[in-house]
């Protein structure tokens, strides 16, 4: 028992053990696959991680150059790992309202929100984007956590007039600075032209999509929702990569390395249960509104937590020394820790376009003024890390809303 309680570094190994530094992620039925996984298995993917019980391509041999393809060019990703939650009936509008931190009125039909959906103790569960599909259709396009029997749970002790179901919807995402030419090709100029964080109705060859002005990348792009994905991934994704084919198109996982530039949050990374909305950092400040009329699950808790005041936050940090690798390949298996009063780095890369290690920590708040030297401990040994600002690049997002 004391062993299997100890620490990686404090536990012992047997003799002549041999520390396997890649070890391969099984492929088997008892997890979920993506309806486009035989679709991006095709272009060679490299690296799969297990994302909401899904098999999830995370790069395909070279996360840097994938890095230079979506800052450059145009990339299309396979994140039908993105459940989608459907919450439709009735009672619709006020259940989904009731999920969520952010006042639901303010979003129109058309419209999408990043939310996030909180515990009674504050704590945030999941931070889909959700989409007002219809008056009382509403899909929550799901981080990597079992939201959906959450929300069952508590429509139906709650009496709630709703259903809610995983439907067969699945998107793929269109991601850099020529993406919306490629949109346009495929769904013409009305719908690559849409605002910033909206979505559109669109047919595609007899498939039916929604097409939404969103994306986990910090750089111009969209998501491209499909319905009956369990029949029409392929037909789907060889239709994009046909069009994206004559502006360079790569396939692409997620890349971290540009969210992390963008300050974007990774769930169960640098938000989690235990952390609460106000705690993330003043750029996510927004994504709770505590003057609203209505309640929603936790509001009293971070009504306390807000008159509290914060103990920690998330803070920008620069890390001294040699790359640290680009997060989706291993080099960063657990937080890194920082020397002092408990706080740990999160998430964090070498970013080839700043030219330096960065990374976001949660830090006591006594550690949060910029410019606050830490050392933090990486594989290799402590580094030397101070508090910058953050996002590191674009804070005001002016790249994906051109």
């Amino acid at each position: 028992m004391t062993d299997l309680l100890a620490t990686p570094s404090t536990r012992s190994r047997p003799e002549h053990s041999e520390v396997i530094t890649s070890p391969a992620v099984l492929l088997y039925p008892r997890l979920r696959r993506s309806p486009y996984f035989w679709s991006s298995r095709a272009h060679g993917v490299a690296m799969y991680s297990v994302y909401n019980h899904t098999y999830h391509p995370r790069h395909y041999g070279d996360p840097v150059s994938e890095y230079w393809a979506l800052c450059e060019g145009v990339t299309l990703w396979d994140v039908g790992v993105e459940r989608q939650l459907e919450i439709t009936g009735p009672d619709a509008f006020a259940f989904t309202d009731m999920l969520i931190p952010r006042d639901l009125s303010r979003c129109a039909v058309g419209q999408c929100k990043y939310v996030f959906v909180t515990a009674p103790d504050g704590g945030i569960l999941n931070d889909p984007v959700l989409l007002r599909v219809d008056e009382d259709r509403f899909w929550l396009s799901l981080a990597d956590s079992d939201i959906g029997l959450w929300a069952s749970g508590l429509a139906h002790a709650g009496g709630w007039d709703v259903r809610v179901r995983e439907i067969d919807v699945a998107p793929v995402q269109v991601q850099g600075p020529r993406a919306k030419e490629v949109i346009a090709d495929l769904f013409g100029r009305e719908v690559a032209d849409m605002p910033y964080y909206h979505l559109r109705h669109a047919e595609l060859d007899g498939l039916s999509t929604v097409v939404s002005r969103t994306g986990y990348s910090g750089e111009i792009g969209y998501e491209i929702y499909l319905r009956h994905a369990s029949r029409d991934a392929a037909a789907l994704w060889d239709r994009v990569w046909e069009a994206g084919r004559p502006y360079g198109m790569q396939p692409i996982g997620p890349c971290h390395i540009r969210r992390i530039e963008g300050g974007m949050l990774a769930y169960g990374c640098d938000i989690t249960a235990d952390t609460n909305p106000f705690e993330v950092g003043y750029d996510y400040r927004w994504m709770v509104d505590l003057e609203q009329g209505g309640d929603f699950i936790g509001k009293q808790a971070l009504i306390r937590a807000r008159e509290r005041g914060l103990s920690r936050s998330l803070v920008g940090l620069e890390i001294d020394g040699a790359p640290l690798g680009s997060f989706n390949d291993g080099s960063m298996i657990e937080p890194f820790p920082v020397r002092g009063d408990g706080g740990s780095v999160t998430s964090a890369c070498w970013s080839p376009r700043l030219e330096r290690n960065i990374g976001m920590a949660m830090v006591p708040i006594e550690d949060t003024p910029l410019g606050t030297e830490l050392v933090v401990d990486v594989p290799d040994g402590p580094r030397d890390a101070w508090v910058v600002e953050k996002p590191f690049l674009d804070p005001r997002k002016h790249t994906p809303k051109g």
